[in-house]
């Protein structure tokens, strides 16, 4: 095994975890998830020389996010998600589990665009300048793509703002 090898290995598996929790939320689905990650760290590999100075994950992110848009507008299709109208104020594990849950089914409801710039903006904290790179498109699609996901949040899940603390 050569150094490069050897750098991209400690690199990969430092950063694997990290990417998978990204494809899951852009997704909603583990398998798709797992295989967006291999093809992001077999694109990064193949090209790890050029990109081991400077920002591989960001590379890799923008894999997985534009190899997921290609695959939703090939499988395009309406997904009717219900949402419940109570909200968990456990603090214990059965709350984690129902916030989790109720955040995946508000995610959900969104278009995959909206879904990927929510994650990528807020999960990942990526300015509106790296969510444009990352998607493909402009600075401007970013902002109004954005504004219309959060309404459509706050319109079909009110209970994510009371979670959070946001009541109006």
């Amino acid at each position: 095994m050569n150094q490069d090898e050897a750098e991209f290995g400690r690199w990969a598996q430092q950063r694997q975890v990290a990417l998978l929790r990204t494809a899951l939320l852009l997704t909603g689905d583990r398998q798709r998830a797992e295989d967006l990650v291999q093809e992001a760290l077999t694109q990064v590999a193949l090209r790890w020389r050029r990109l081991a100075d400077d920002y591989p994950e960001a590379y890799a992110r923008q894999v997985i996010v534009r190899r997921n848009i290609s695959w939703w507008r090939k499988h395009r299709h309406e997904v009717v998600v219900e949402l419940s109208d109570g909200v968990a104020t456990s603090g214990g594990p059965e709350g984690a589990v129902e916030r989790r849950l109720m955040l995946g089914r508000a995610l959900a409801g969104l278009t995959p665009r909206q879904r990927s710039l929510v994650v990528l903006r807020y999960y990942e904290d990526l300015t509106v300048r790296d969510a444009a790179d990352a998607l493909g498109v402009s600075v401007g699609t970013v902002k109004s793509e954005t504004h219309h996901a959060l309404r459509r949040l706050r319109e079909s899940a009110p209970e994510l703002a009371q979670l959070i603390g946001e009541d109006r």
